[in-house]
């Protein structure tokens, strides 16, 4: 147990988030605002930055489209687009009450990938609507951030818009959360002493963020054979005709994954399972202790749900499990998206790629796995960097980009070096801005307990 704490303390601890969140949200009233990066010395500049003035650049944009990216902040603004169907942990609970969620997020690039990121939740639950309305969005923007949205509708929405849009488009819930957890995964084996190509993996959820998952890693060597899904109803296996014609995603696993056609529910696929990645319903009591017991020796356990893990992580522990991961920073092992989309943003960004492959989200894990074992050492509850080591958003952002320039999709070109400095100068910036906006009294400090 962390630290010696008591269950009931490990218990209230979990809990002070939410209850800090309830009396700070209504004092800030919102997290993220609109500031300038342009000097006013005085009222007659704004004959430069607006009429007449603006004309200008503006005829330059049309003349040539692409020094749009010179005279605006289109090559670092990212839109944070979102219906509410599918809010962490929370479901359906539409798009104003999303908002929280949207402006956190958008918080999070600004301050851990120098990424100025606006919120954007939609009121419609129609992907038509919603795919048109983001490709009307285009123009303002360098790139999507998909957020939040339902499956199986999440995955022609991504597919349609990277398809179809002239900037990256990626859905965080999918290749974001797949390139944390392999690097997580990564630095696991290395502890355990497994290879990748010769684990089993028991998948809980098979949603759009394990459905990812599981591509991704398989990417990386795992043997599809020997990953067992599980969704509401049971393991995925060829049987489940049902999935044929609603779920391609699920039915698509169903021929490539459970190789031993593992019939039935959570304890048979996780029975003798080496890692237990878990993305399903907000626990605690998901996942039993008795079935980890039966996992293999040297377990390694993924409970990500938010915003309680499908299980306690002092209760995985208790029940065998060598090393637990959970989706929240408050614990030990955080296998979280923060770590991944603020850097793996940045080095898009910086190179203009045209999108974001999986190819390059595979190297952001590696970086961040790379990283954590340089500069940190990695143990078992030590597994990846935190936010607090915020060099990792450069080293993966250099990691990115260099990737996008050996696929051909970025339209600038850079050395590994360069991309690192240049990142390392973005990100400073902006996490001294907000430095400076705090000493100065301008954000008000949190009111006293």
């Amino acid at each position: 147990m962390a630290k010696n704490m008591t269950k009931e303390e490990l218990l209230a601890k979990a809990k002070k988030p939410s209850e800090d969140a309830m009396k700070l949200h209504p004092f800030y009233r919102g997290k993220i605002s609109v500031t300038s990066k342009c000097v006013v010395r005085d009222v007659n500049d704004f004959a430069i930055w607006y009429t007449p003035g603006v004309a200008a650049p503006c005829k330059d944009i049309q003349k040539n489209p692409e020094k749009v990216f010179e005279h605006t902040n289109k090559g670092n603004m990212v839109a944070v687009i979102s219906d509410g169907t599918r809010v962490l942990g929370l479901g359906d609970i539409g798009a104003e009450a999303s908002i929280p969620v949207m402006e956190g997020k958008s918080l999070l690039f600004k301050y851990l990938g120098g990424v100025d990121a606006f919120p954007i939740c939609l009121d419609t639950k129609d992907p038509d609507i919603f795919i048109q309305t983001v490709k009307l969005l285009q123009p303002c923007f360098g790139g999507i951030n998909l957020e939040d949205i339902a499956q199986p509708k999440c995955f022609r929405i991504l597919d349609t818009l990277r398809r179809e849009c002239r900037i990256p488009v990626w859905h965080d819930d999918q290749q974001g959360t797949a390139a944390v957890t392999l690097a997580g995964l990564i630095n696991a084996l290395k502890i355990v002493g497994k290879r990748i190509d010769a684990i089993k993996v028991a998948m809980v959820g098979a949603g759009a963020s394990n459905i990812r998952i599981a591509h991704v890693i398989i990417q990386a060597g795992v043997d599809p054979q020997n990953i067992v899904m599980c969704d509401s109803k049971g393991t995925l296996h060829k049987g489940r005709m049902e999935l044929q014609a609603g779920f391609k995603e699920k039915w698509e696993l169903c021929q490539i994954s459970n190789g031993e056609n593992i019939r039935g529910g959570i304890p048979d696929a996780m029975k003798g399972a080496d890692v237990l990645i878990a993305l399903s319903q907000s626990g605690p009591d998901v996942i039993k202790k008795e079935w980890i017991r039966a996992m293999a020796r040297d377990a390694i356990v993924f409970v990500c749900a938010n915003p309680i893990p499908e299980i306690w992580p002092w209760e995985a522990k208790e029940a065998g499990a060598r090393i637990v991961s959970t989706g929240r920073s408050d614990f030990p092992n955080q296998i979280n998206n923060s770590l991944g989309f603020p850097g793996i943003f940045r080095g898009t960004l910086d190179v203009r790629a045209s999108t974001i492959t999986d190819e390059m989200c595979i190297e952001a894990a590696k970086a961040l796995a790379e990283f954590a074992e340089k500069i940190r050492g990695i143990s078992e509850d030590c597994l990846l960097p935190t936010m607090d080591d915020w060099e990792v958003f450069p080293y993966e952002a250099a990691a990115v980009g260099v990737k996008a320039i050996e696929q051909g999709i970025a339209k600038i070109k850079y050395t590994r070096e360069e991309l690192l400095n240049l990142a390392r100068k973005t990100i400073r910036h902006a996490r001294d801005e907000i430095d400076l906006l705090m000493r100065e009294g301008l954000i008000p400090p949190a009111p006293a307990e």
